[in-house]
């Protein structure tokens, strides 16, 4: 690459680098422009392997200007979220944690397991680290604020049929559905509940020994003995919660252990003095980066998207990250009072430090255990398919198609891909099969690899300056084309992959389910694959992954097709409308024998609606 021509200027701003194809590859910010790029064109022996890769794979660099640091840093986020550059650090949760969750914004508040994106009108609490953590939190609360923790569909029915669920027999639920509680009860044990969740639990305890030693004095001594176990409940509930510093306390903790390829990172939110939730991921270092830097990173990537949890009063981290003014700046900017970044040197707080950082040190020591055994076994995996199935290359890219249909009916295809032996998710494909009457899994397929193989050469063969910011749907041609099927199938693939002229570029393969026999092109015999190999394992997996999802996609279609064909036609009943009305009253069957009484309690359905609605399945 060479130096870019003109001026560059000496103001804040984020810059990107763009390869021959026009796609940023990576994104940076910089205070001085100027200087910051020029330090990309020094000698090629003073620069790091890796950015020595990203300067020699880039063909042309651009800078956006902005007015200061700040704003050069949300920009830079924002850049990085919409073209994922390859060689910018990749943050990777090594799970979706769960969150407890409690909907404050419905009559009758409930709580709730949920993972995800916030939601408005919801208090969340965590994450945890294990969902049979929260699962059991939940439970010992519930026994002494049965709050209900059903769906609103599940609501709404028994509310029709004026009959509890089995969790207000246990109780679990004090049964607003079938108004055994007052609202005013009702939002008494939501906020109870949400006080000792947010650590706020005194004066609830002291409420239920007040009312424990009444009881007894009363000789009512099974309600003694339940508040007793409810006050007990609690107790273990908190205990799940570690103390670790002053009610007044609202950190986060930061823990990064990392090597020369990897951090694993680990966070503690700590609220009024207590943790409440943990969060861990794992880093990828393909770019040049110190550990003041990944802590910037780490930083940025936790709060930019409006973290769950808010924005702490302290962040507390291993060593002072860079720009640290600018990232206290922009941290405050979002809570909207003071933040400060500490590294702790001594007290309470280095403790505290010391144990999350342990928790990061034993996460990586797992993570490379893992990482040594999964790509040991991967790596083996496709060292035989290239040798069994005579590949010109270990094919890195392996994509497997299905067929799925009812009788010819709602006909559908699906194509999953694995990348260096993990399937890809986000490569996932699916096919409404258009042109193809009755039951012909042959024509079905050939059209789906049809259809597939000419967008890739159109994407191939598109000029540089016509190309999208990101890859195409289709860019990227397989390594191994596999079909799910016997000789048949393997014929059409092949003939397909010939006519596009692609014959000396994509092999192709097939996977019959019977024997698990594998077949390739100018071979009658299918090919020795050892049982309990990992290159059939491998095969197994995509095979059984691609009829997964095409399974699943015609289910989605047939279901929409049995919905609208049911509800087709229903004056001021559109598709949307329909689906709400089905996921309220819980199912097809129930809308069909819903009772005019039953439509009225839906309040965002029109009265003119709700008649055509009965009257359409009770006119006779």
């Amino acid at each position: 690459m060479q130096r870019p021509s003109g001026v560059i200027p000496d103001t804040p701003g984020s810059y990107q680098f763009k390869d021959v194809h026009g796609r940023v590859i990576y994104v940076g910010k910089a205070k001085n422009l100027r200087s910051r790029l020029n330090s990309y064109f020094a000698s090629p022996e003073t620069l790091h392997p890796r950015t020595l890769n990203m300067v020699t794979t880039a063909t042309t660099v651009e800078w956006i200007e902005v007015r200061n640091e700040i704003e050069a840093l949300i920009l830079e986020h924002s850049l990085i979220n919409r073209y994922a550059p390859r060689f910018n650090i990749r943050l990777r949760d090594d799970k979706s944690y769960p969150f407890l969750a409690v909907t404050t914004d419905e009559q009758w508040p409930r709580a709730m397991v949920m993972r995800g994106r916030k939601r408005k009108g919801t208090r969340y609490f965590g994450p945890y680290p294990h969902p049979w953590a929260i699962h059991e939190t939940l439970d010992l609360l519930l026994r002494t604020f049965p709050v209900r923790t059903c769906s609103p569909a599940t609501f709404k029915q028994h509310e029709r049929l004026g009959r509890p669920c089995l969790l207000f027999h246990i109780e679990k639920c004090s049964g607003p559905c079938v108004g055994n509680i007052s609202a005013e009860k009702y939002a008494e044990h939501v906020k109870d509940f949400l006080d000792v969740m947010d650590g706020e639990s005194d004066d609830v305890c002291a409420r239920l020994e007040t009312e424990m030693a009444a009881a007894s004095k009363a000789q009512e001594f099974e309600r003694a003995a339940r508040l007793r176990d409810q006050r007990e409940a609690i107790n273990l509930a908190l205990e799940r919660q570690q103390m670790v510093g002053e009610r007044s306390e609202d950190i986060d903790v930061i823990g990064v252990a990392e090597d020369e390829f990897e951090a694993a990172v680990q966070v503690f939110y700590v609220r009024k003095g207590r943790v409440v939730g943990r969060k861990g991921f794992v880093v990828d270092k393909v770019e040049e980066v110190t550990s003041a830097g990944l802590a910037s990173r780490v930083i940025e990537r936790l709060y930019d998207e409006s973290p769950i949890l808010g924005v702490p009063k302290m962040v507390i981290v291993p060593v002072e990250p860079e720009e640290v003014q600018v990232l206290e700046q922009w941290l405050t900017s979002l809570r909207t009072s003071l933040v400060e970044i500490r590294v702790p040197q001594r007290g309470d707080k280095r403790e505290l430090h010391e144990l999350v950082t342990q928790n990061a040190r034993e996460e990586l020591n797992r993570h490379r255990l893992r990482r040594a055994s999964d790509h040991t076994a991967r790596s083996r995996a496709l060292t035989e398919l290239q040798d069994l199935l005579h590949l010109p290359e270990a094919p890195l890219r392996i994509e497997c198609y299905d067929m799925a249909h009812l009788q010819g009916t709602d006909y559908v295809g699906s194509m999953v891909v694995l990348e260096d032996g993990l399937p890809m998710k986000r490569e996932y494909r699916r096919f409404k099969v258009k042109n193809v009457p009755g039951n012909d899994d042959y024509a079905a397929m050939r059209e789906v690899l049809t259809r597939r193989l000419k967008a890739y050469i159109s994407e191939r063969d598109q000029p540089v300056n016509e190309r999208g910011e990101r890859p195409g749907k289709f860019s990227y041609a397989p390594q191994l084309l596999l079909v799910d099927g016997g000789k048949g199938q393997l014929s059409v693939a092949e003939q397909v992959v010939r006519e596009l002229g692609l014959e000396n570029e994509i092999p192709v393969a097939s996977l019959a389910k019977r024997f698990e026999e594998v077949f390739i092109p100018g071979s009658s015999s299918p090919v020795e694959i050892p049982r309990g190999s990992d290159a059939l394992f491998m095969l197994q997996v995509i095979r059984d992954e691609a009829h997964r999802f095409a399974n699943r996609f015609h289910r989605e279609l047939r279901g929409k097709r049995m919905t609208s064909s049911t509800l087709d036609g229903i004056a001021g009943l559109g598709a949307a409308r329909a689906k709400k009305l089905v996921k309220a009253l819980g199912s097809v069957t129930a809308v069909k024998q819903a009772t005019r009484e039953d439509l009225a309690l839906l309040t965002w359905l029109p009265s003119g609606v709700a008649d055509a609605i009965y009257q359409r399945f009770h006119s006779s």
